[in-house]
């Protein structure tokens, strides 16, 4: 048993923020779009991606295996 009471290293945790300002990111991005309900590339490609992007970084920040964890 680890020293650690923590579920995840300090990698992971790392990782979910970045994944975290992702989704921020995607969603601030979003609401940039100057087209009304947000139906122009900002609000129906670009920022739906990078939200996406972060979801999926978020899933990875989680199931990494670091020394601690493994």
């Amino acid at each position: 048993m680890s020293k650690s009471s923590f579920p995840f290293s300090r990698k992971n945790y790392k990782l979910m923020f970045i994944g975290i300002g992702l989704i921020i990111l995607g969603f601030i991005i979003i609401g940039l779009d100057s087209d009304p309900h947000g139906n122009g590339v900002l609000g129906l490609t670009i920022g739906p991606i990078v939200t996406l992007a972060g979801f999926i970084f978020e899933f990875y920040a989680i199931f990494a295996k670091t020394d601690s964890n493994k």
